[in-house]
């Protein structure tokens, strides 16, 4: 019997269809032109870190601490185990782990106050606190006292070769060689007090002091200066730039011996023996807008904060490898503090929060994430959307959005998912078939609880250029 054969079919790939082409790698925000911006970067994001790097994850939220007046006045810390805020109800607060105790009271309601902790001849550290309208204070480590001897109208405190200094207008000044008390001491020895006339092509008044081990910083809104030296014989000043400044004393912050501060023009950083640069702020320079004398700038010892009017907040992460910026909303901060590693912000409604857990103050996070317009190796390239799946780890919900657009303004939703309370590294499909034959496809992932993407993948089939 001649045995049955059956036709064997000769199944042929379709062709230019391409490999997978996965993204692992997230860095973050890039505001230049999008169709031109390496695949790992996002166009717009709401509430993501870097924290889980190369994973993209929900920010951490925040826990209510307490809530007095209206709006935070100022924040220090007092030997990194104290955390100390100024509301403008006037009242000066210390918090001791579990609740807050009132300090001192009937000080300013509008003026914002600057800390710095020093010792110099007093029996131990002392937090040092002023606003150019109440007298200077100081914390001893139980109560809230005048410092005597200090100028009444001081600002900006800050600490520089063993004594403090403080910005009285245009006017630099410093206490005797630690004597925090003898600010009028001009006898012509090594340890005297030590004042200057710090002049402005522009007459414009000192807003920020910083010291460092080796120099002090003096910030005017559109210059900065240094001073040099060990006493008051060799103190000399130098005048960095005059081109660019900082809009207040908050929206400078220091971290590895580089400075970073927000001007009207941008965010810049400043190491010594160079001028300020704002190259490592240019790939988000278009979300530099609103700075304003209420900007502030803050650290929790890793990432830095740059907090724009109302409530948007530059985060950078600078990291070796990672260096991504990302964008949270929904916090109105006025004042940072760092403790024991631990970010702390005093709000405009009065609010201290302390940045942990994944709730803001038990609110569910809002988050988002937009891609680049993604396309085939050339822009005008004709292509088919052959697949597109993600991984992702979801405790909440979230949803998955497809624009054929450049501009990403016709958002259609295609994918809803839900998390679990015990969330697992999951594939997810996105669906593509009323998409298929665009040229290009952006991607906005967006949902609400806590998330982490780990992988993006696109496939397509390249067609004929013509």
């Amino acid at each position: 019997m001649k045995p049955v054969q059956y036709y064997q079919p000769n199944y042929q790939a379709l062709p230019g269809i391409s490999q997978p082409i996965p993204i692992r790698d997230f860095k973050g925000l890039n505001s230049f032109d999008a169709l031109s911006i390496p695949d790992s970067f996002f166009t717009d994001m709401q509430n993501m870190t870097s924290d889980d790097y190369p994973a993209v994850s929900t920010r951490p939220g925040y826990s209510i601490l307490g809530t007095f007046g209206s709006r935070v006045l100022g924040m220090g810390v007092w030997k990194d185990r104290e955390l100390h805020a100024v509301f403008n109800d006037g009242t000066w607060r210390r918090w001791n782990g579990s609740s807050w105790s009132t300090l001192a009271t009937g000080l300013s309601t509008l003026a914002d106050w600057s800390f710095t902790n020093f010792q110099g001849d007093l029996p131990d550290v002392n937090l040092i606190a002023c606003n150019g309208v109440d007298p200077v204070k100081k914390y001893d480590g139980s109560s809230v006292s005048n410092l005597s001897g200090a100028p009444s109208n001081g600002k900006y405190m800050t600490t520089y070769q063993n004594r403090l200094w403080c910005a009285v207008d245009n006017e630099l000044w410093a206490c005797a060689l630690d004597q925090p008390d003898r600010w009028d001491k001009f006898t012509g020895n090594k340890d005297d007090s030590y004042r200057r006339q710090m002049e402005s092509t522009r007459g414009e008044q000192i807003n920020m002091l910083t010291g460092s081990l080796t120099k002090l910083t003096i910030g005017m809104p559109n210059s900065l200066h240094e001073l040099y030296g060990a006493l008051p014989e060799d103190f000399t000043t130098k005048l960095i730039t005059e081109d660019m400044g900082v809009s207040n004393h908050k929206s400078a912050v220091t971290q590895e011996g580089f400075m970073r501060f927000m001007h009207k023009v941008g965010i810049f950083e400043y190491g010594g023996g160079v001028l300020p640069n704002k190259s490592f702020s240019d790939v988000i320079g278009k979300f530099v807008t609103g700075v304003t004398d209420t900007s502030v700038a803050g650290s929790d010892g890793t990432k830095l904060y740059f907090n724009l009017t109302p409530d948007r907040m530059l985060v950078y992460d600078p990291r070796p490898g990672v260096q991504a910026w990302s964008l949270w909303r929904g916090i109105h901060a006025a004042q940072f503090a760092s403790m024991q590693n631990q970010l702390y912000i005093g709000d405009a409604y009065g609010r201290i929060l302390r940045m942990e857990g994944s709730t803001d103050g038990g609110d569910s996070i809002r988050w988002s994430a937009t891609t680049k317009p993604f396309n085939g190796g050339s822009i005008a390239q004709k292509m088919r959307w052959y697949k597109l799946w993600m991984v992702v780890e979801l405790t909440g919900s979230m949803e998955i959005h497809l624009s054929s657009s450049i501009s990403g303004g016709d958002w259609t939703l295609v994918q809803s998912i839900a998390g679990s309370s015990s969330p697992q590294v999951r594939r997810v499909i996105i669906p593509v078939s009323k998409f298929a034959r665009e040229n290009w496809i952006r991607v906005r992932f967006s949902g609400t609880g806590w998330a982490r993407i780990h992988e993006f993948t696109r496939q397509t089939r390249q067609l004929p250029l013509y």
